[in-house]
C-alpha cells in the first residue's frame, strides 16, 4: 500500500505552499491536467491558472504531464508557456524518465501533483518523485478513470483505516 500513499494532500493546486517546495529543494512541477488543474470539460485554462502558472514559472520548471492527447494538452500548452508530456501512460515510468534526462532533473528535485491515487501518486512514487494528492474538481470524466476511481476507493478507505489518509484531512 506504500506505493499509493502520496507524500502530501492538499485540497488544490491553489492551496499547495509552492514557497515550502523551493525551499526543500523542488525544481519542476508536473502537473496533471484534467480534474486536478481544470475540469475533464473544459478546453482552456482559468485565469487563475494563468496567473499561478505565471508565478510559479519564475521558481520551477513548470510542465504538464497527462495521458491525454496532444490535441487536448496544445491549448494549454500554448496560452500558458509550459512544456507538456501527452499520452504519458502515468503510472508507468517511460515519461518521467524521460523528463529526467530531457531537463536534467533528478527525481528528489520533482513534485508530481494530480488527483488520481492510481495513476499520479502511484507515478510520482515509482519514480521517487514528491507526489501531492489534490481533490479532483469535476465529477464528469471518461470510462478509463471511472474504472479507476473504482479501483482508488478501495484504496483510500483502506488507507482511512489505518488513519493514513482520508479525504478532506489536509497534510504537507
Amino acid at each position: 500500500m506504500d506505493k499509493f500513499i502520496p507524500d502530501m494532500y492538499q485540497k488544490s493546486i491553489f492551496t499547495i505552499d509552492y514557497k515550502k517546495l523551493k525551499k526543500r529543494g523542488i525544481k519542476c512541477l508536473l502537473f496533471d491536467l484534467d480534474n486536478t488543474m481544470v475540469p475533464y470539460t473544459e478546453k482552456v485554462p482559468s485565469q487563475d491558472i494563468k496567473e499561478l502558472f505565471h508565478l510559479l514559472s519564475a521558481d520551477f520548471k513548470v510542465i504538464i504531464l497527462s495521458n491525454a492527447s496532444k490535441k487536448r494538452l496544445t491549448p494549454f500548452k500554448d496560452v500558458l508557456n509550459v512544456d507538456v508530456a501527452f499520452s504519458s501512460r502515468k503510472p508507468f515510468k517511460t515519461k518521467y524518465q524521460k523528463i529526467m534526462r530531457l531537463y536534467e532533473f533528478k527525481p528528489d528535485e520533482i513534485a508530481c501533483i494530480g488527483d488520481q491515487i492510481m495513476t499520479d501518486v502511484w507515478g510520482a512514487n515509482r519514480n521517487d518523485c514528491l507526489s501531492i494528492f489534490v481533490n479532483a474538481i469535476g465529477t464528469k470524466e471518461p470510462i478509463w478513470t471511472k474504472f479507476n476511481r473504482f479501483f482508488e476507493g478501495f484504496i483510500l478507505r483502506n488507507l482511512a483505516k489505518k488513519n493514513i489518509l482520508e479525504k478532506g484531512k489536509y497534510y504537507e
